[in-house]
């Protein structure tokens, strides 16, 4: 049974934990006592309705405001797939939430409130999820219900959403109108919209297509963590810990690690449950190598003949997260991969808008939430990829080392 991670994104109010609930409610995954409880907290604010809006919004701060602040995390499964959801936060407040939850997802779900049509947070996470290369996008246009299940409408923001996503590196869009409050075209087919012909989101979620969004040509394998354990006085077990990026690894295949440039061969494949012939991402393994060859962590495992470019000058979008802006000449911690290093802001290519996806090539910083290209220095040599060929080892976040704290998130986009 294979995986599929998506997030929810959208504007504040439009109904993403709702919409989530729903999805919980309705598949049958969630307990008794947690329906018991979210439906005493609906009693306690005076709803007539159980707000399944509860069961993602879990802070006290966001049941008190009807907001999400935080990303959300909800894990269920159906006969047919495994499901991880991202809920992520609507307030521009919380872009960089959103950028957290998406960029490990294989599909995105943007929110739009039927009433309200478009925004600019419609635009905004749109953006980012093109940004992040997020494989699949559904256009979900919500609270149907509300604007009298009228087919009009949902046309009227499709076509906006079509052309402003045309703009955009979207591979995949499927739109799908539906009412989270009342469940209708979210696990069921709605019977108040019969002009609509396609599938619910659940059937929508169940049979999208991932298999082949994942890199498995290109085999890369940063080292998280070197295993040595000391047994009856002796050092008899050496692995290297990790996640697999992209590509399969295979028991006998020969591999580089880098940046040493020695070779070896795969000896064995440890899982967590017991030994493996192949591993292949987003499995975590541990590898262990015929030779005694220098591999630490940051290091990255490849095929001698395709690896990883080493560079120290990073070309890459970045989308900023701090109330102090980035400015050129700047230094942060990166942290690429398992690899840390020190990085220096050279130049700002350009800052995004949003709206209109609009260059401002006279920009000089970059403020809370804004996207732009820059060009950054680093102290050693980072082993990247486009990030169009590779999510894991085509990405960045950059540290402010003196609070530490995250202040960016990057793409690279060498060619």
């Amino acid at each position: 049974m294979d995986l599929l991670r998506f997030a929810t994104a959208g504007s504040v109010d439009d109904g993403k934990s709702t919409l989530i609930g729903r999805l919980l409610y309705d598949s049958k995954s969630i307990f008794e006592d947690q329906l018991e409880s979210v439906e005493a907290a609906s009693k306690a604010r005076g709803t007539e309705y159980t707000d399944l809006a509860l069961l993602t919004d879990g802070l006290r701060a966001e049941r008190e405001q009807g907001i999400t602040i935080d990303v959300a995390y909800r894990y269920f499964a159906t006969p047919r797939r495994k499901f991880i959801i991202a809920d992520t936060p609507g307030h521009q407040q919380y872009t960089r939430n959103m950028v957290t939850g998406a960029s490990t997802a294989d599909l995105a779900i943007i929110l739009v409130d039927a009433r309200k049509g478009m925004t600019e947070q419609s635009r905004r996470h749109a953006t980012i999820a093109s940004l992040l290369r997020v494989p699949h996008l559904v256009l979900a246009v919500n609270k149907m219900d509300l604007v009298g299940w009228d087919e009009a409408v949902f046309n009227d923001i499709y076509e906006e959403f079509s052309q402003f996503a045309s703009k955009l590196d979207v591979p995949d869009l499927t739109a799908i109108p539906l009412s989270a409050l009342l469940g209708d075209n979210v696990v069921d087919r709605s019977v108040n919209m019969p002009w609509y012909d396609g599938a619910s989101l659940m059937h929508h979620l169940e049979h999208v297509h991932i298999a082949s969004d994942r890199n498995l040509q290109d085999v890369r394998f940063p080292v998280q963590y070197v295993i040595r354990p000391m047994r009856n006085d002796v050092h008899d077990y050496r692995g290297f810990a990790g996640q697999v990026a992209s590509g399969i690894l295979k028991v006998g295949d020969e591999v580089m690690a880098l940046p040493s440039g020695m070779t070896s061969k795969i000896a064995a494949i440890d899982g967590p449950s017991g030994p493996l012939e192949t591993a292949q991402p987003p499995q975590s393994v541990t590898v262990r190598l015929e030779d005694e060859i220098d591999v630490s962590r940051g290091d990255i495992l490849c095929r001698v003949g395709n690896h990883p470019e080493p560079t120290q000058d990073v070309d890459a979008t970045i989308c900023w997260m701090d109330a102090e802006p980035l400015v050129v000449g700047k230094k942060y911690g990166i942290l690429h991969t398992t690899r840390m290093a020190r990085a220096m802001v050279k130049d700002i290519a350009y800052e995004l808008d949003v709206n209109t996806l609009h260059r401002d090539p006279d920009a000089t910083q970059l403020g809370l939430n804004s996207l732009g290209r820059i060009k950054l220095r680093v102290t050693s040599p980072l082993l990247v990829d486009d990030y169009a060929d590779n999510r894991a080892t085509g990405s960045f976040i950059l540290i402010d080392e003196s609070a530490n704290r995250t202040v960016g998130a990057g793409v690279i986009r060498h060619s």
